[in-house]
């Protein structure tokens, strides 16, 4: 493999490793993830279910990430309190909230019916 392949997945490791660390909600996610993946499996979701629930897991986290990658920006070049930095955290992180309400809507749609069914 090249260098700089390795090396980017290297610093992508780093991201989310300093996530998990730092973000009590990437572990809420990720522990949400397991629960569902665990369902999933019991359950014995459809191919198409599958696909839908795998993409919205991804999105959670790529978002979780993307609202750290923000907070952490704005804490640099803002330290100290400003209204237009706590408005850029506040949407980062409504957009985390949204597409994980999205998730767990979807969730419910595809896992209540099967959870009835038993």
């Amino acid at each position: 493999m090249p260098k700089r392949f390795i090396r980017s997945y290297k610093y992508a490791q780093d991201g989310i490793k300093y996530a998990l660390q730092s973000q009590r909600n990437m572990w809420i996610h990720s522990i949400m993830a397991f629960a569902v993946l665990t369902a999933a499996v019991s359950l014995r979701i459809s191919i198409l279910e599958w696909l839908i629930v795998i993409i919205l897991i991804s999105l959670v986290f790529a978002f979780e990430l993307i609202n750290t990658a923000m907070e952490e920006v704005v804490n640099m070049l803002k330290p100290e309190p400003h209204p237009l930095a706590a408005l850029a955290k506040n949407a980062s992180a409504a957009a985390v909230l949204v597409v994980s309400g999205g998730a767990a809507i979807a969730g419910l749609i595809i896992f209540l019916p099967k959870i009835i069914n038993l």
